[in-house]
């Protein structure tokens, strides 16, 4: 998330980072601001910023802080383990199971149901998948993502309801229970 420190003349943003915290949201935060005092910078880190950049800043830095803290956010998972539904991904035994039957995952099938479920509800496209999962960073022209997504979906949703796996057509893929 990024705050900006002034947004209305009614809230202000560590105002709303504030509630956010309380609230008990641990959503990483950047917070923007053109106040850039040492005393205004501390002031936001301890109001429940993860972050702050002042103005002006340089694009490329924003982005670069912004994937900072989605690392940080992936690497931080407390619980040791994922679920969606009724699925359960056991990040420390690298175990899945639906609805407490155990499912035999390949390491790479793993690593992919991995993926989507800390992107659930989100549409990943193959180029992220090829980037993000097999650490391709260029088109392979292969069809390994369609078939391990096949081999997934057989897996995760053949004998369960409600399906999870849901191809979105011409961009990607997304894992979610439709309707929410």
């Amino acid at each position: 998330m990024i705050v900006d420190r002034m947004l209305t003349n009614d809230l202000d943003g560590l105002s709303l980072v504030v509630s956010l915290r309380e609230s008990g949201l641990k959503t990483p935060v950047l917070i923007l601001s053109a106040l850039a005092s040492l005393d205004e910078r501390v002031r936001g880190l301890r109001k429940g910023g993860d972050d702050y950049l002042t103005k002006p800043f340089a694009f490329p830095e924003l982005l670069a802080r912004v994937d900072a803290l989605m690392r940080r956010a992936v690497l931080s998972d407390d619980a040791g383990e994922l679920c969606i539904a009724d699925l359960t991904l056991n990040l420390r035994t690298r175990r899945a199971e639906r609805n407490g039957h155990f499912i035999l995952l390949q390491p790479r099938e793993f690593s992919l149901l991995e993926y989507l479920v800390r992107h659930r509800d989100q549409v990943v496209t193959r180029t992220m998948l090829l980037g993000d999962v097999w650490g391709f960073h260029f088109d392979p022209q292969t069809n390994v993502i369609d078939v391990q997504i096949s081999r997934l979906r057989h897996k995760i949703d053949k004998d369960f309801s409600p399906h999870l796996l849901h191809t979105v057509r011409g961009i990607g893929y997304r894992l979610g229970v439709l309707g929410d």
